[in-house]
């Protein structure tokens, strides 16, 4: 394809889509499968996107189509669904699904009748599972692993490039996960940053980045990474300074049961933070977090309850660290230190419009762009505040975060 045409229509769809990315229902009108691209027309105009290696090809019921892009069921006429997201300055595609959006998943629902996890007791039960963000109706790690955490969050100080201790060194504080997560973590660090709060010795780095779940940072040479690395190097930030990390679980377009769609999420996860423990020798403490509400979600990107039951992969990856998994293994006196200690940072999710009990949290449709998915400005300020209040308050944290 001619480059000048397709950075033109590359800047076209970059026009009428979100910086944050869209869906969009339209008819196929050619297929090049050996050049990686479609043209798909689509709100009214020809819409010629190419597809990347992690473009997901997709059966109207979620399944991998078989061939890919060359896959006999995509072509000319056939309604398909595309996902695009923003990746630096591009839009990238992301997946393309048979058939058009389901007017349900368009119409949004201000709640689904699910309780928070932080407010499940522990004989209450959610597909087999009890609540509590720890178990067992618990919100607060047990004993034995909450001395462990303050003990690891005593050894955050400021350390020099090389990661030795240094009264002028920094902590790093990153971010790893996917657009909501880097359009949120952004506004954290603009309020930290000017919070008379945190430490002069804390560098806050968003390495978050759209289009990049969980999946996607599995590869350790993968372009995620070699963002992350790119941002740390931006911010003047040694690999060696990194000691911790925000990580908010989610991948794109999760389809199956809990255990189906949450077991990948997990396992997803763990490869990251073996990852993430590999690059940042230094990584102490990883705060672990799920999606935001997406019951007013108009598309698949991640709907309700897959929104909901991302926070039992969490829950789980913590509860096999505390069972001693030695892939989990955070202490080097026990043998290989595979992975951070991990913890809940602040829980994001509430029912909609129903206001949570501990702090009354809402999300109004107002939170949530047009593809009720990704936050807008209200969503992202939510989240960011709740993270400056974490960091600020949290006794394994404020330790470290504050001055």
């Amino acid at each position: 394809m001619n480059a000048r045409l397709l950075g033109v229509l590359i800047g076209l769809v970059a026009l009428i889509a979100p910086a944050f990315g869209f869906e969009a229902t339209g008819t196929i009108k050619r297929v090049d499968a050996r050049g990686g691209v479609i043209v798909v027309a689509a709100n009214g105009a020809d819409r010629t996107l190419r597809a990347g290696k992690d473009t997901q090809f997709l059966d109207a019921d979620g399944k991998p189509l078989r061939g890919g892009l060359a896959a006999p069921e995509l072509k000319e006429g056939a309604t398909v669904t595309l996902t695009v997201e923003r990746e630096g300055n591009a839009q990238v595609l992301k997946a393309v699904r048979l058939g058009a959006r389901t007017t349900q998943a368009a119409t949004g629902k201000p709640s689904i009748g699910q309780k928070p996890l932080d407010e499940m007791g522990a004989q209450e039960r959610y597909k087999g599972e009890d609540g509590g963000l720890y178990g067992g109706g618990k919100n607060e790690p047990p004993a034995a692993h909450l001395a462990a955490a303050r003990a690891e969050s005593a050894k955050i100080v400021p350390l020099d490039g090389e990661g030795k201790p240094s009264r002028l060194g920094m902590i790093a504080l990153v971010s790893i996960s996917m657009s909501n997560a880097t359009q949120e973590f952004s506004v954290f660090k603009t309020l930290a940053d000017t919070d008379p709060r945190m430490s002069s010795r804390v560098t806050i780095v968003d390495c978050a980045q759209g289009g990049q779940a969980m999946a996607q940072w599995v590869d350790p040479e993968g372009r995620a990474w070699t963002e992350a690395d790119r941002r740390l190097k931006a911010a003047t930030v040694a690999p060696e300074q990194v000691q911790v990390a925000w990580v908010k679980l989610a991948n794109v377009r999760p389809s199956g049961d809990l255990s189906e769609h949450g077991r990948k999420l997990q396992k997803d996860t763990l490869a990251v933070l073996h990852n993430a423990k590999k690059r940042f020798r230094n990584l102490r403490i990883a705060y672990l977090g799920s999606r935001i509400y997406g019951g007013w979600s108009s598309g698949e990107l991640n709907p309700e309850p897959y929104a909901y039951e991302g926070a039992f992969a969490t829950r789980w990856l913590i509860q096999d660290q505390i069972r001693g998994d030695a892939e989990l293994n955070y202490d080097s006196s026990r043998g290989a230190a595979k992975a951070p200690l991990l913890l809940w940072g602040p829980y994001l999710w509430a029912d909609g419009v129903t206001p949570r009990k501990s702090d009354g949290l809402v999300w109004e449709r107002a939170d949530v762009a047009a593809d009720g998915v990704h936050p807008t400005t209200s969503g992202r300020q939510k989240v960011a505040e709740l993270l400056l209040a974490f960091f600020t308050r949290d006794e394994t944290a404020k330790g470290w975060f504050a001055r």
